[in-house]
């Protein structure tokens, strides 16, 4: 997404690459080389934020929470001007991506693939 980013984010991007949490390095071992069969970039800058997991094709981000996050009035702005500029956004906290890893990546290919609407009976 060029020009929608500063110079802090490129760089503050980078380090977070080389500096993923154990849940955020699950997560992108389940999500790389297209396993999904959708392509996720990991800690991608945005403005003034650094997205956790971003699908650009699919506008989709993937933000994994710690305990820090818990009530975090910043999160839920984060949220809607990510919402604002077109993106869904699935927040799952570390301790689900460590524990339940199968389910949080089910919940992301949902996510990617929505059923199509039945109808009525």
């Amino acid at each position: 997404m060029k020009g929608q980013t500063n110079t802090f984010s490129k760089l503050a991007a980078k380090q977070l690459r080389k500096t993923m949490t154990e849940a955020e390095q699950r997560l992108w071992h389940r999500l790389r080389g297209q396993q999904l069969d959708v392509k996720f970039r990991r800690q991608h800058p945005f403005e003034n934020y650094v997205l956790d997991f971003v699908c650009l094709e699919r506008r989709l981000v993937i933000e994994v929470d710690g305990a820090q996050h818990v009530g975090n009035q910043d999160d839920e702005n984060r949220t809607a001007k990510l919402n604002q500029a077109g993106f869904t956004v699935l927040r799952f906290w570390n301790n689900e991506v460590l524990n339940e890893t199968d389910v949080v990546v089910q919940a992301i290919w949902n996510a990617l693939n929505p059923s199509p609407p039945q109808p009525s009976p």
